[in-house]
């Protein structure tokens, strides 16, 4: 695929980004894209492999030689068609997904991965700027009705194939717009949220009804749908933060990531904020938790004019780099800098916290200590932080149960997650599916886009006895 010998001629090559002390005066995305002639150029870098492992690392089965080639051959409108052919949404993963296919790629062996990130986000973005992505509407009607619960990555895309099916579909979403945590948990620098509207706008011209503010389970009863569809999709994500219950976790200041990160998306948006505002300006803020919600705490800290910004993670700092011998193709354990971290961040590893400490109601700082491999404390580490904001960004458990999962009498597995399959992805009700998070717990945006475009050919199957929708 591409040139045979792009990789020995061309350097792997990603988009730039605006200064760290221009970007964080405002919300906006901040990358500069490659020219045409530099995408064609990382294109020709992918190797005529045999295996191509990145189909191993990637969810949804992207075909990613065939548009690397065709990139590289300026054949645009091809590319456009192949990425669509296993990927609803790739200006979505073209964002935010963290590329497991890149870990995958056969020349990461050498720490060079083609930029196939890059290269998708580049492809999608020239299919809508020249007008050639367009509603698919040649279907005839089933006169079949699908209820979707949940307007993430996961029921938008299993809205858009039952649509695309013929079938009359309506997506649920209890919040004022459609997106989960794709708009209202994602930093608008990360993901400007036109790219959502622009993909909603070609859904409903597909045909798909779409009704926000409508909270299955608190405003529309799990009954009502079971009796007015033919089927029911659960899309509605894993919600549930993990908390840290230890001493002062009730004082002011302590607060789950996503209450913060959701406030200033809804800012961003002319959105009510509901409750007291969440804000870093001036503060000290800690942000306990590593992973990529902790990173996004750390971003919008840095643009609300924290004082200071301290992450904490419980696990051990990871290596600068893998061994390739025993990682490769898989997604390696290794050190990972976000661009909101070059913002600004002191980053702290195998730190455990023991309290909250308070004057006045409010926290004013942190009673922490070392943990050795085993997480246990190490004798003599206790240390403290000065913290008047404290960010708890360390993943959620499982979907809220209340309301809507136990209102429809669900089973759920040993982790709290609806119990489903992912062959039929039918629950324990058999008019009622389920997919994304909310089935396998938290996990990446391709993969709710994998399972919400599996789980619509089940649902097709189910109505119809036979599905021409893809696997994935």
């Amino acid at each position: 695929m591409g040139k045979p010998t792009g990789f020995k001629e061309f350097a792997r090559q990603t988009p730039g980004y605006e200064p760290p002390e221009e970007r964080v005066r405002h919300y906006r995305e901040f990358t500069r894209p490659l020219s045409d002639g530099e995408l064609a150029n990382q294109g020709a870098r992918c190797m005529d492999c045999g295996i191509p492992f990145c189909h191993q690392g990637c969810p949804v089965n992207n075909i990613i030689p065939d548009w690397n080639d065709l990139v590289y051959r300026n054949r645009w409108k091809e590319a456009v068609e192949v990425l669509h052919s296993t990927n609803n949404f790739p200006e979505f993963t073209g964002r935010i997904c963290p590329a497991p296919c890149e870990a995958a790629c056969t020349l990461n062996i050498t720490d060079e991965a083609v930029t196939i990130k890059t290269i998708e986000h580049a492809i999608v973005e020239r299919g809508w700027a020249e007008g050639w992505i367009r509603p698919e509407t040649h279907k005839p009607r089933t006169g079949k009705t699908v209820a979707v619960v949940g307007g993430g990555p996961a029921g938008m895309a299993a809205a858009q194939q039952l649509a695309r099916a013929g079938h009359s579909v309506v997506l649920f979403e209890k919040n004022a717009k459609v997106g989960g945590l794709l708009r209202y948990g994602i930093p608008d620098f990360k993901l400007d949220k036109a790219v959502i509207d622009r993909r909603l706008a070609q859904m409903t011209a597909e045909g798909v009804e779409v009704r926000v503010n409508a909270h299955v389970g608190v405003t529309v009863s799990p009954r009502e749908l079971l009796d007015g569809f033919d089927a029911v999709v659960l899309t509605g994500g894993s919600e549930k933060p993990r908390d840290l219950p230890v001493p002062g976790r009730d004082l002011a200041g302590v607060h789950f990531a996503m209450d913060f990160l959701t406030q200033q998306n809804r800012r961003n948006c002319g959105e009510a904020v509901a409750g007291a505002d969440i804000l870093a300006a001036g503060k000290k803020v800690v942000v306990i938790g590593g992973g990529d919600t902790g990173a996004d705490c750390v971003g919008t800290s840095n643009r609300h004019g924290a004082a200071s910004v301290t992450q904490i993670e419980i696990m051990p700092r990871p290596p600068e780099k893998e061994d390739k011998a025993l990682s490769w193709p898989l997604w390696p354990n290794r050190l990972r800098t976000s661009s909101s971290h070059d913002e600004g961040c002191d980053r702290r590893w195998s730190v455990s916290t023991g309290a909250f400490r308070g004057e006045n109601g409010r926290v004013v700082g942190l009673d922490c200590f070392q943990v050795d491999a085993r997480f246990q404390k190490i004798p003599g580490s206790d240390f403290t932080l000065d913290a008047d904001l404290v960010l708890l960004a360390m993943g959620f458990v499982h979907p809220v149960h209340e309301g809507l999962v136990d209102g429809l009498g669900l089973e759920k597995d040993q982790r709290g997650n609806v119990r489903a399959d992912t062959e039929s992805y039918v629950t324990s009700n058999p008019k009622v599916f389920a997919a994304g998070d909310i089935r396998r717990g938290q996990s990446l945006v391709v993969w709710a886009i994998r399972e919400g475009r599996q789980a619509a050919r089940a649902v097709d199957v189910f109505l119809m006895g036979d599905s021409d929708l893809p696997m994935c």
